[in-house]
């Protein structure tokens, strides 16, 4: 039976709150101490207004997904741009690439050569989301505390690639299934400072966000047979494709031009 939004959130967010309460009066913020989102002293210049980061995400389907997907792996980055110099509005950017599952095979390299020469043939299935949209954040003593609302686009893929035995590089490749649409986004995390980079700062970034990507079609591991007379059978699953990234990853502010 598949699982609701609603339903899972009620389960997610309450363990997400309970870690953002307990890590955001973390000692490794004491240093930044002060009455703006990101304090200095008196003789800093003002806090940068972009900023940007990367992390390791962790995609757990969620409903009729969760059916034929358990959970993947990947990164996910961002862009914001900070639209008043409290650090409460901005424009976030954000993307993921996310893989829920690979397969490799070693078989010959064709039919002419027979099996003297042997190759890796390995099969992935990814997804690839980027989203825009408003973030609002709050100032919990020296950290900060964050929401946003996105919309773009979400790709679901599937490709194959050969490998060498002697050469790692891929020497061929080709997309054998894919499907996207619109999506949607929305989430949160905490941002713990923990280290300045000259004048710029560096922050622990935890965050959990919701991806609605509507329905889609797409593969799963074991989803494509061969067949003798050379073309390819597929298993197409079709369903919403929605699921959770958690992530945990770095943020670093930016002055561009030396600002």
């Amino acid at each position: 039976m598949s699982q609701s939004w609603p339903l899972t959130a009620t389960f997610a967010l309450p363990h997400l709150l309970a870690i953002l309460a307990v890590l955001a009066p973390h000692p490794l913020a004491a240093q930044f101490t002060g009455g703006t989102m990101w304090s200095r002293a008196d003789t800093d210049p003002l806090p940068p207004r972009i900023h940007t980061g990367a992390g390791l995400a962790v995609a757990q389907a969620v409903g009729e997904f969760s059916e034929y997907v358990s959970v993947g792996a990947g990164i996910q980055g961002f862009l914001r741009v900070e639209l008043d110099e409290g650090g409460r509005v901005g424009l976030r950017l954000q993307g993921a690439f996310l893989n829920y599952g690979n397969e490799t095979q070693r078989v010959c390299l064709s039919a002419t050569v027979g099996c003297r020469i042997e190759v890796d043939l390995t099969t992935s299935n990814n997804i690839v989301t980027v989203g825009l949209g408003p973030e609002l954040a709050l100032p919990i003593g020296a950290s900060r505390l964050y929401g946003n609302a996105l919309a773009g686009f979400g790709y679901f893929s599937t490709d194959s690639q050969v490998r060498g035995g002697l050469d790692q590089d891929p020497f061929a490749s080709s997309r054998n299934y894919g499907d996207g649409g619109f999506s949607w986004s929305a989430g949160g995390g905490v941002e713990i400072p923990v280290a300045r980079a000259g004048a710029l700062p560096v922050s622990l970034d935890l965050g959990l966000n919701y991806n609605g990507n509507g329905r889609r079609e797409y593969l799963t591991r074991g989803g494509i047979t061969d067949r003798p007379d050379g073309s390819l059978e597929f298993d197409v699953k079709r369903s919403e494709a929605d699921f959770l990234i958690w992530r945990i990853g770095v943020s670093v502010g930016l002055r561009p031009g030396g600002m």
